[in-house]
């Protein structure tokens, strides 16, 4: 695999992603986040994402749709596994995981970086969980408080891989400092 592989989703406190394959919150602010971060690029979803989305494919953005039973849908490229997905992917392809829940488990054990808006609320109905991401080590953080404007806190959050936690022969936990 030589594309880029991102993992975005809106998470609550308990690891919460969805219900009755819809999003938990409707965050003006994190719509467009996730426009912003994926417009350009390609975004690889499941079949049931790509059924919860309501004008179908998303626009300015290569959409591919993992499904074992469906062979086409409209502007959409479809395959039967993520890692076919990949293989389709060029090198250097800027590529995002959009959901659900079982895509999500498969990639994040592949991905390089983890786009998350983490939801300071812990829902009543939930059927749909973000896997564990302890492995991974906190990059950037934009906080955005309850407001007015918001009736639920929520942060963006780039996470990057934490060798450190994965292997115990880093060389120096110092190595990993950014550049921004």
């Amino acid at each position: 695999m030589n594309c880029k592989l991102n993992i975005i989703a809106a998470v609550a406190k308990n690891r919460a992603i969805g219900y009755k394959n819809n999003l938990l919150y409707h965050l003006p602010d994190d719509m467009k986040h996730f426009k912003a971060l994926t417009s350009g690029h390609t975004v690889i979803m499941g079949r049931r994402t790509f059924d919860s989305l309501p004008k179908g494919a998303l626009p300015n953005r290569r959409n591919i749709v993992l499904s074992r039973s469906t062979r086409s849908l409209p502007d959409c490229e479809v395959f039967a596994t993520l890692d076919d997905a990949l293989k389709a992917c060029k090198p250097d392809e800027e590529v995002f995981i959009i959901g659900g829940e079982s895509v999500y488990r498969q990639a994040i054990g592949l991905a390089d970086r983890l786009y998350l808006t983490e939801i300071d609320d812990v829902p009543q109905n939930y059927d749909t969980l973000f896997p564990p991401y302890d492995e991974w080590k906190q990059d950037a953080i934009e906080h955005h408080p309850a407001d007015e404007h918001h009736a639920v806190g929520f942060d963006f959050v780039t996470y990057v891989k934490d060798y450190s936690k994965i292997s115990s022969s880093s060389s120096s936990s110092e190595s990993s400092k950014t550049g921004n």
